[in-house]
């Protein structure tokens, strides 16, 4: 419906506006006091009544006339805690950054919020604006999901969108199945006995100890998992010691698991568990594998993903809408809501090299930019395919 992309052209200065406003002003994490204010006010001024049913986490519901089922829609709102380098004059200054799009997420669905009040009358039954907390530190959706997101009304299809840096501008893409993988936060504490360096005999060296433990991890996925079956253990973080001449009493290890497979997480999860600890005893010392937080691989469900992408046809054109097959080695916390109900995860391209070149670096980086058009897409997308899938799902 091209009704639609005009309507939201029409509100695009407002759609830009929230967005550099949240930009200007990031959040990390799942305590986001100024954007779930400015979200919960913007929604009161549309004449929503948002409630915060759990800490930032918003929920704002909207019902057309007839009677129907429910259909969410959800956007993240957290940042990510990196100093911004880009040069617009609405950047970061706080030593936060959503370079991963979320402000963005959000303002395409304050956007979507507008568009349904002015469309209320074609709504068949009830569509819930969801806005999360801390996707990065995947406890958002599962604490949202804890406090009773899918209820009261009771949610029968849920979608959300990322854009998607590198992509052309306005081009939807969507996966059949998992489609993007789980992921494992894992801290490894290795533990010794500290000593003067120039007698480790006195001691017991945790950083050697911890050598031995990366390099032998790195073995599970080499020579215990199929090579079928997509995997990746990163450690990117190993700190220890303070002095050259100081063997330490303890060293850090803080890494990822990362597989579209729940099954095959566990599996390196477990063997992980066996060659820290038995490592360590080897050595002498102690070690223990301690999970930080955790996030399923990621499934649409294909027949709502290829019904929904069909309404985003009708808005972006035949040619704009991919479908595939297979995943990525990325995260998100949205695959929480895919377990529970039927879900779909878009991607919506946000512009590449060839159309701009500030556009097109990757997602986490302190220089990227994300063409701000888009947002009038997604906004679209958003009310357009809540509305289509109420009225085809009685």
């Amino acid at each position: 419906m091209e009704n639609f992309i005009k309507q939201a052209e029409l509100i695009k200065d407002d759609i830009v506006s929230y967005r550099r406003t949240i930009h200007n002003n990031p959040e990390v994490g799942d305590k986001l006091p100024k954007t779930k204010a400015y979200v919960m006010d913007k929604l009161r001024e549309m004449g929503y009544e948002p409630t915060e049913i759990c800490e930032s986490g918003i929920v704002a519901t909207i019902q057309g006339n007839k009677p129907g089922k429910t259909f969410l829609l959800r956007a993240d709102m957290d940042a990510l805690p990196m100093k911004e380098e880009t040069e617009f004059d609405f950047k970061s200054t706080n030593g936060c950054m959503h370079s991963c799009g979320h402000d963005m997420h959000t303002s395409m669905l304050l956007g979507a919020a507008k568009l349904l009040k002015q469309n209320q009358d074609q709504i068949e039954g009830t569509v819930k604006l969801v806005f999360q907390p801390d996707e990065e530190g995947f406890t958002g959706a599962k604490k949202m999901i804890k406090a009773g997101v899918l209820e009261n009304p009771k949610v029968d299809a849920a979608m959300a969108m990322h854009v998607h840096s590198g992509t052309p501008s306005n081009v939807v893409l969507y996966g059949l199945g998992t489609s993007i993988a789980g992921c494992n936060r894992f801290r490894i504490v290795v533990k010794g006995t500290g000593c003067h360096g120039a007698l480790p005999e006195t001691g017991v060296d945790p950083i050697n100890i911890a050598a031995h433990i990366y390099l032998s991890l790195q073995e599970i996925i080499s020579r215990e998992i199929s090579s079928t079956k997509p995997s990746v253990l990163t450690i990117g973080k190993f700190a220890g010691g303070d002095a050259p001449n100081i063997i330490p009493e303890e060293v850090v290890m803080e890494g990822t698991i990362r597989s579209l497979d729940k099954e095959v997480g566990e599996f390196i999860f477990n063997r992980m568990n066996e060659i820290v600890t038995s490592t360590a005893k080897m050595f002498r010392g102690k070690a223990e594998l301690i999970e930080l937080s955790s996030v399923p691989p990621l499934a649409n469900d294909t027949d709502l993903a290829n019904e929904l992408g069909n309404y985003v046809k009708d808005l972006v054109g035949e040619k704009a809408v991919v479908s595939f097959e297979g995943g990525g080695m990325g995260s998100e916390d949205f695959a929480s809501y895919s377990y529970e109900v039927p879900s779909v995860y878009f991607m919506l391209g946000a512009g590449t090299k060839q159309e701009n070149p500030l556009y097109g670096l990757p997602m986490h980086n302190n220089k990227v930019v994300f063409n701000e058009d888009i947002m009038v897409t997604g906004a679209a997308m958003h009310a357009y395919c809540a509305i289509q899938w109420l009225k085809n799902n009685k």
